[in-house]
């Protein structure tokens, strides 16, 4: 005891007292004070345990309401494309998450027009986008990187020669497998089309040997641990990289967490295009 109100530079009879009243109020004998030396009781360790609990709850209130008190919000909802590199995604969530702990944070994921969507209909603040065309009238967009974008086709596809060189006569003879976006047909050589909305889906596809397409790098890079893909060469197609773009609505003002959001994203993904 005598320990205790010295760590706590208080006197020893404010804290006996501290502890008698405690255990009125809840009816609970928190200590054992037969031998020389206090002991806890069973109750005690029990209570114990909520006390530590308690006091975290009372630490966030107190963070959370520090984090107000500057002006960021204490919610945030991100639409996040899937076709994103997944690393740096991962990497902005956990900063953001040691940078401010307190915010509440909801991620929606899918397709890039889906991104769009959430945005505009207000279900998420900000939006990472890769660019398939021209952002909706409602959205104002920033563009941060770009994600490389190349040619693929199962290991067993019959367009897989040994040097993996095509020509668009040679790729206009197979079915080609295309992201589902109205109003594109961008990079569309083939009469036979099949359409999908997910980027991971048109890679199972191809690796099912379906047909080949167009994917971004990183989302080919997935899924060659579980399939063989195989990059084509098409001296005759130029594949310019896929840009990448923040989305929010129009009129509306970007908040703190939001612009560090928008800066830090594009440095992780500079960062992940140089390794």
């Amino acid at each position: 005891m005598t320990a205790a109100a010295r760590s706590l530079g208080r006197a020893q009879s404010a804290v006996s007292m501290s502890i008698g009243l405690l255990e009125a109020d809840l009816g609970l004998e928190l200590f054992e004070r037969s031998s020389r030396n206090l002991q806890i009781t069973p109750a005690g360790e029990v209570m114990l345990g909520e006390a530590r609990e308690l006091l975290l709850q009372a630490q966030a209130l107190e963070m959370r309401a520090q984090v107000l008190a500057r002006g960021q919000p204490a919610q945030l909802a991100v639409a996040i494309d899937e076709a994103l590199p997944c690393l740096p995604v991962a990497q902005l969530l956990s900063e953001l998450a040691q940078r401010n702990g307190a915010i509440a944070l909801s991620t929606l994921c899918g397709s890039s027009k889906e991104v769009a969507n959430y945005v505009m209909q207000r279900r998420a603040q900000i939006g990472f986008q890769i660019d398939r065309g021209a952002a909706l009238p409602e959205c104002a967009q920033h563009f941060m990187s770009t994600v490389p974008q190349k040619i693929y086709v199962a290991a067993h596809h019959p367009l897989a020669v040994p040097d993996a060189r095509v020509t668009c006569k040679a790729l206009a003879a197979h079915r080609q497998i295309v992201a589902q976006i109205d109003g594109m047909d961008e990079s569309i050589i083939s009469p036979q089309v099949w359409r999908f909305d997910s980027s991971y889906m048109i890679a199972d596809m191809v690796a099912a040997g379906v047909g080949w397409a167009i994917l971004p790098e990183n989302v080919a890079n997935y899924v060659r641990p579980y399939h063989r893909l195989v990059e084509l060469h098409c001296e005759e197609m130029v594949m310019p990289p896929l840009v990448v773009r923040m989305l929010w609505l129009q009129g509306t003002s970007l908040d703190e967490t939001s612009r560090w959001m928008q800066e830090r994203f594009a440095q992780l993904q500079g960062g992940a295009q140089a390794a």
